[in-house]
């Protein structure tokens, strides 16, 4: 079983059991847990479920496990013959999920039939009746006049 979500703007493959890297929030708690609902893709093992882009009353909660920072990646520059050389790092930070079962969560929602009733209206048994059209009256403009220096 397995399922695609869309966390802040990027797609994440979600699989039982599997530890899994999200974008680092710092708000969220080592021991809470996440809800992830818009979920695009969900294959139960009996049937694929394909959102258009997600799907409605479907979602997911994993537990966060981790704060941590990707391995360095090193940035160096440097121009040629001029002496010049500069060398940076950059560590990535990361949140680690863990997602224990994917069980989707269904969200029910109420709804409320109105009762119809069957009496008949009464604007429909008024006979239509129809108004004239009046033609508009129409203005005639002044002709432009030219002016021209002498």
């Amino acid at each position: 079983m397995y399922a695609l979500i869309d966390y802040k703007g990027n797609q994440i493959l979600l699989e039982e059991g599997k530890k899994v890297r999200i974008p680092y929030q710092k708000d969220l708690k080592i021991g809470s847990t996440l809800n992830f609902d818009q979920v695009i893709f969900f294959d139960d093992g009996k049937k694929k479920h394909v959102g258009s882009p997600y799907l409605k009353s479907t979602n997911f909660q994993v537990k966060i496990d981790s704060h941590s920072k990707e391995s360095k990646v090193v940035v160096f520059k440097k121009k040629r013959r001029k002496g010049y050389h500069k060398k940076n790092g950059h560590k990535q930070p990361f949140t680690l999920i863990h997602v224990n079962k994917l069980q989707p969560k269904k969200v029910t929602a109420t709804k409320v039939k109105a009762a119809k009733v069957a009496a008949p209206k009464a604007t429909a048994s008024k006979a239509k009746t129809t108004k004239k059209a009046t033609p508009k009256a129409t203005t005639k403009k002044a002709a432009a006049t030219k002016t021209t220096k002498k």
